[in-house]
Formats: structure tokens, C-alpha cells, sequence
């Protein structure tokens, strides 16, 4: 396997340790000397790159939108620090908790940088985890202090009754109304506006503290389980090799990050994926652009912008790739003519190892120069990360884009980027390429789902070790040693080693497993919500990383459906109500209802499902003689099915 090196021999129930080849005889890759925290990262660009644009967003003037309008490093770095003068007149200290709440802007970087300065956790809160989650967080972190955008005031207000026994003060992104402050004094808080903050910390004198590589710098919560979000502490010296790594791999590719990239900024900041990219342009002086928040215009701010590199999920270049197959299709015949045999010629080209600037250079510029244009004409790179793109997806962006198109796989566990695919080798496909300069990896055997690490074609759990590895769940030290083990963070995926040293995601150790979305079901604690239905003898639940909706192989109830059948004047055999489409539509009317009785979120709704008579059974290899499901096993006896169902329900 050309892009790895072993280090360990295998085990007997573990394949070899390997790292990255290009860490052979350097070793593992370790933050830049000098470095001690985030906020040094910061400091260094701001003397760097004084005057170079940093922050920017769109004016918006009677309802257009405009051009970017750009903060400096010294005009950011001149507001963090009015920030942090008045956090440390409040009487947040070193080591304490900050939340940060709402979608990505200018104040949300601004804020983490005054928390940086001050060595501050920074703890993002977003309710997509949960209606009760941003009150858990705030009590569990026990944050005193929030910064919040104009529009999260409220939803932040509705916490009070729990939360005012540690939040103390909270800051808007923007304004605040007479009846929010009064809101906030009943409950012993105090509330600000952006403006009234900055000025509140005067000349308070302060010191900013010594910041060591060992200090958590962020707590970000994660769902994953059935239970409450688990805050995962991430260390500065965490973020700051993973600053380093996503520089080697650009680098060992001969197409370094620099000055003159710009970044747009939309994945939301409270994720790792982001957060870490946003910390890798800031080293370099570079440009961070923000988009308006709405998805529809996305592609209209990135034409605005002109990025150089765009990350994204799935979910994200899915739509980018509707979009533009849409419109090939609604062109006329020569066109669609002229797009097949350039597309065809230039993926050719690519298959046989030429890089895509050069595999068909006059398309380039008669054919995929429009696509480019539409994404603002400088993209370099594409990356997407956070569930597996779908190879035909891949392609077809690798060849259209003009920029390199890259998947990365990693965890907050692990800091983001784990491993990330070599651009321009076509091989990588479907793949999320070889580790990182940065740690050592292994598959573990997982021989009750059939994986074998020590087989001719290795699969396994993944199984991580390095400096970039998490310090542990906050307050779950429980937790923190079930996925710790001798040093080796167990991530619950399964991956398959590619002959060429690659690694791809085949599946999910636990139950659980991710949507395109990147949401995470509970698969099983689902069966037992749905499951309690009369109408219902037993429920099989599906979903994967490809798709955003789940879907279900359902036996129902004989007797239960025969009666509603009588009630309703239709007739027929058991097996022939499970495939009249007013049953299937009567039983998705009964889950939906259930669904919003216990709310459940909207991903954890069935869109679609299938009857089957035939209760699931031994003899097909489908339950175990404790009747539990055989999931893999089901998926292989309904897959035809299951695909069914996805493509009616689109």
C-alpha cells in the first residue's frame, strides 16, 4: 500500500499500525514551534498581515446584496480586544466557559477570538441536537456568559427558569429590546447589545493569562448516542496539529494554502469540520467571507466571494450537482451534445492519472469554464467531509469544477481531518484517502458483524492514536474510557484498506449510524418509539449516509389490519392489503402521528415504507433465536426494496 508505512505488527484481533508514508522517517507531525495556543495563531497573523482583509460579509442595501465589505487582522484584532476587557471586567477567568450562539458571521470569530485571548473554552450551543439541548449545555458547561445572534435572544430567554443559575450575562450579536433586558433582570441576568459590550470594558486594565497547548480550548457537544450530548474538550495543541496537517497535505501536493486564499464560511462554526478550516486560513492572513445564511443563495454568495476553497457536505454538493445536471438537461441538443463528449473525454483523461488542468484544457475553457464561473471562477479545491459522498457525485464535480474534489473522513473525537484523498488521483474515488501526517491508525476485527482485520482485504473498525486525539467527554470520564482504549480512540465506523493504501467507510459498528445531513439516528431506541404501535407486530428501520430521509420494512398486525381493511370496505388476503397503497398510506399516518407525539426530529421521520407479511425469521437468516435483528443481513435480503422505496419517495 504505497501511501502507508507500517509501524506495529498486527495483533490477534487487529490488523498493523500504520501512519502516512511521508511520516516515515520525520515522524508524526507536530504544531509549529513558537505555537502555544489558538490565540498565538491568531496574535502572529495580526503582525503578519495587519492590514490584510480578514472578515468580510455582504452589504445588503434595500434588500440587494452587494459587494464584501472587509475587517482587517488589526481592525479585528482592535474589537477582540475590546471584547475581551470587558469579559474580564464581568469576571470571566481562565478556564471558565463561554457559549457561542448562531450561525456564522463576523461577531462569531470575533467572540472566540476574545475567548482565546482570555483562555476561555469556548462552547458553540446549536439546537439542532435537541429542543432541550443549548439548556443542557449551558447548565453542564456551566456557562456564565453568552454571546448570541439577535435572533437566538429569545429562543436563549426561554432557558432562563433553569439556566439563570450560572448564565449570568449574555451578549447579542446585534441589538436588544426594552422587554428582552427587562426579561433578563427578573431572572438576575444581564443582557447587552454588541455595541453597549464592547464599551462596557473601558480602560479596565487586564493581563491576558499564559496559554498552554494542554488547555481545553473548546468543548464542542456531540449527539451520537440515545442519551444527552456529550461535550468532546478539545486541547489547543489538538487544533493546532491539525492546523498542521491540512497545510501538509496541500503542501505534499504542491498547492499550499497561502495569503491569497479566501475561505467561504456557511458549515456552521459550532462543528469541527469548519472550525479547524476557518483556524487554518486565520494562519495564513487569508480571507473569510460569510455567507447570508440562506442555502438558496448560496451559490449567488460564492459567485460574490470568488472562494478558493469550499467545504461542504454531501447534502450541499448533492444540490450544487442537481442544479447543474438540471440545467445541462433543459439545454438544447448540441449542447447537451457538446457537454457529453467533452465530459467523456476529459474523465477519460483523468482515469489515466492526468491532473484535471491538464486532461482537456480547450473543454476547459469552452465548456466547464461556465461551471467555474458560476462558482466564482478561482476555486482550487472542493472538500467535503461529514458523511461519503457518492462516487458519481464525485466525478462528475472532479471533471466540471475545474478544482481538485477531495473527501475527508474524521471525527470532533479527532479534530476533523483524519484522512483526507490525494487530489488528482483518480483511484481515491469513493474513498477518503490515506491518514494524515499526524497519527498512527489501525482496524480492529468486529467478528460479530463478519469483519476481519487480519483478511486479504482488511476491514475493521477504525481505531485512531495521536496528539490530535480529544482530552476526554467533559464530566463523563465513564464515556471517555468506553472509546479509549490503551490510547486507541475505537470511532465506531468501519473501514476497508484500498490496495493503494485508501480507506473507505463501509459501516457503522453500533447501531447508529449517519444522514447525508449529517444528523445521527439511534436506530434502535427509533424501533422502540415506533414500535409500540398496535398496527405494528415488528419494524426494521433504514437509513444511510447517501440519503436524507428513512425508511422502513414493517410486519403489521394481522388482525389489526384486517379490521381497518373491513372498516374502510376493502377487501382481500393479508398479503394483499400489505401492498394496497391506502394501508401503507393508513400505517406512515399512524408513525407520523406517534413521531409528533413524542417529538421526534424531523430526520427521525419515516417518509416511506414497505409491508411484508412474512414476520422476519430464522430461516431467512434475518433475526437471531433472541430475535434480535440481523442488520446487514436484512439490508442484503431488502435491498431491492429499499431502494424501491428511496426512489418513489424523491
Amino acid at each position: 500500500m504505497k501511501h502507508l508505512v507500517e509501524v506495529e505488527k498486527a495483533t490477534e484481533s487487529a490488523g498493523p499500525t500504520y501512519r502516512n508514508v511521508l511520516a516515515k522517517d520525520a515522524g508524526l507531525l507536530q504544531p509549529p514551534p513558537g505555537l502555544e495556543s489558538c490565540w498565538d495563531v491568531f496574535r502572529n497573523s495580526v503582525e503578519k498581515y495587519p492590514d490584510s482583509p480578514m472578515l468580510g460579509r455582504r452589504r445588503v442595501v434595500d434588500g440587494k446584496a452587494g459587494e464584501y465589505v472587509w475587517m482587517t487582522y488589526k481592525e479585528v484584532y482592535n474589537i477582540v480586544m475590546k471584547l475581551a476587557a470587558s469579559m474580564s471586567k464581568s469576571g470571566i477567568n481562565k478556564g471558565e466557559c463561554c457559549g457561542i450562539y448562531g450561525a456564522n458571521c463576523p461577531e462569531w470569530i470575533i467572540s472566540m477570538e476574545a475567548c482565546n485571548a482570555l483562555g476561555v473554552s469556548c462552547v458553540p450551543l446549536y439546537d439542532s441536537l435537541g429542543a432541550g439541548a443549548v439548556e443542557f449545555i449551558v447548565c453542564h458547561a456551566e456557562i456564565q456568559i453568552v454571546f448570541a445572534e439577535e435572533r437566538k435572544i429569545a429562543e436563549l430567554l426561554k432557558t432562563c427558569h433553569a439556566t439563570s443559575k450560572c448564565l449570568k450575562t449574555i451578549i447579542s450579536f446585534g441589538g436588544v429590546t426594552n422587554d428582552q433586558k427587562e426579561e433578563a433582570k427578573n431572572h438576575g441576568m444581564s443582557i447587552f447589545s454588541w455595541e453597549e459590550f464592547l464599551i462596557m470594558g473601558g480602560d479596565h486594565h487586564f493581563n491576558l493569562p499564559e496559554k498552554k497547548k494542554s488547555d481545553i480550548c473548546t468543548i464542542m457537544y456531540t449527539s451520537g448516542t440515545t442519551g444527552d450530548p456529550k461535550g468532546v474538550m478539545i486541547s489547543n495543541g489538538s487544533l493546532l496539529v491539525n492546523i498542521a496537517g491540512a497545510d501538509s497535505v496541500t503542501r505534499s501536493i504542491g498547492e499550499p494554502f497561502d495569503h491569497d486564499d479566501v475561505y467561504m464560511s456557511y458549515l456552521p462554526l459550532a462543528h469541527i469540520f469548519d472550525r479547524i478550516f476557518e483556524e487554518v486560513f486565520i494562519s495564513h492572513g487569508s480571507r473569510i467571507g460569510f455567507w447570508r445564511g440562506d442555502v438558496k443563495l448560496l451559490v449567488d454568495d460564492i459567485a460574490a466571494l470568488k472562494p478558493t476553497v469550499f467545504c461542504a457536505v454531501p447534502r450541499v454538493l448533492d444540490r450544487i450537482y442537481s442544479g447543474l445536471t438540471a440545467k445541462i438537461s433543459s439545454g438544447g441538443i448540441l449542447k447537451k451534445t457538446l457537454f457529453n463528449v467533452a465530459y467523456k473525454l476529459k474523465l477519460d483523461s483523468m482515469r489515466k492519472g492526468i491532473k484535471h488542468e491538464k486532461a482537456a484544457p480547450f473543454f476547459d475553457r469552452l465548456v466547464f469554464s461556465k461551471v467555474k464561473e458560476r462558482l466564482g471562477g478561482k476555486l482550487r479545491f472542493i472538500v467535503s467531509g461529514g458523511a461519503p459522498l457518492s462516487v458519481a457525485v464525485e466525478e462528475f464535480l472532479r471533471v466540471v469544477t475545474c478544482a481538485s474534489v477531495v473527501q475527508g473522513y474524521g471525527l470532533t473525537e479527532t479534530c476533523a481531518a483524519s484522512f483526507v484523498a490525494i487530489p488528482n488521483d483518480f483511484s481515491m474515488a469513493g474513498t477518503v484517502g490515506p491518514p494524515v501526517q499526524h497519527l498512527d491508525v489501525r482496524l480492529e476485527s468486529v467478528p460479530e458483524m463478519g469483519y476481519d482485520a487480519l483478511s486479504s482485504i482488511p476491514r475493521g473498525e477504525i481505531c485512531v492514536k495521536g496528539s490530535i486525539l480529544f482530552s476526554g467527554y467533559y464530566k463523563r470520564e465513564d464515556l471517555t474510557q468506553e472509546v479509549m482504549v490503551d490510547g486507541w480512540f475505537h470511532t465506531g465506523d468501519v473501514g476497508e484498506w484500498q490496495p493503494n493504501g485508501s480507506l473507505k467507510i463501509i459501516d457503522r459498528k453500533k447501531n447508529i449510524f449517519k444522514l447525508s445531513q449529517g444528523e445521527y439516528v439511534a436506530v434502535e431506541n427509533l424501533e422502540n418509539v415506533y414500535g409500540v404501535l398496535q398496527e405494528i407486530d415488528s419494524i426494521w428501520i433504514y437509513g444511510n449516509s447517501f440519503e436524507s430521509f428513512l425508511v422502513a420494512v414493517i410486519n403489521p398486525n394481522q388482525q389489526t389490519l384486517e379490521r381497518w381493511a373491513e372498516q374502510n370496505g376493502i377487501a382481500g388476503s393479508f398479503s394483499a392489503l400489505c401492498e394496497n397503497s391506502r394501508a401503507k398510506e393508513y400505517i406512515l399516518s399512524e408513525l407520523i402521528k406517534i413521531a409528533k407525539e413524542k417529538k421526534l426530529k424531523g430526520y427521525e421521520f419515516i417518509k416511506a415504507i414497505h409491508l411484508d407479511p412474512l414476520p422476519f425469521d430464522m430461516e431467512r437468516d434475518l433475526i437471531t433465536p433472541t430475535y434480535k435483528k440481523k442488520r446487514p443481513q436484512m439490508l442484503k435480503h431488502y435491498q431491492g426494496t429499499i431502494d424501491a422505496l428511496y426512489k418513489a419517495a424523491k
